[in-house]
């Protein structure tokens, strides 16, 4: 998977901002990590959801790939929505 393949439309600024960000975080690994989560969930997440993703692209690269990819957590990070998009990131590795 080379970018997004959902469309912005019908979606809140908000939620296209959050999409274009998941897609564009500086590693590829971590684009298609958040990018994936945000096709297939932006336009269902609540408010709390957004906030808390909003929160987290703001975790470098760095860190959050090593949490996915060591099936960790992130200190102060709710655990649920991090858990969804691990799931993600271990999709291309079971196929």
């Amino acid at each position: 998977m080379t970018g997004t393949t959902r469309s912005s439309d019908g979606l809140d600024d908000r939620r296209k901002r959050l999409l274009f960000r998941c897609w564009h975080r500086g590693t590829r690994e971590m684009d298609l990590v958040l990018g994936q989560f945000a096709d297939a969930e932006i336009a269902t997440l609540s408010d709390a959801e957004l906030d808390e993703l909003e929160r987290l692209i703001e975790v470098s690269d760095h860190d959050l790939y090593a949490a996915v990819a060591r099936d960790g957590t992130l200190a102060g990070f709710d655990a649920a929505l991090f858990g969804r998009i691990k799931t993600y990131g271990h999709r291309d590795s079971e196929a």
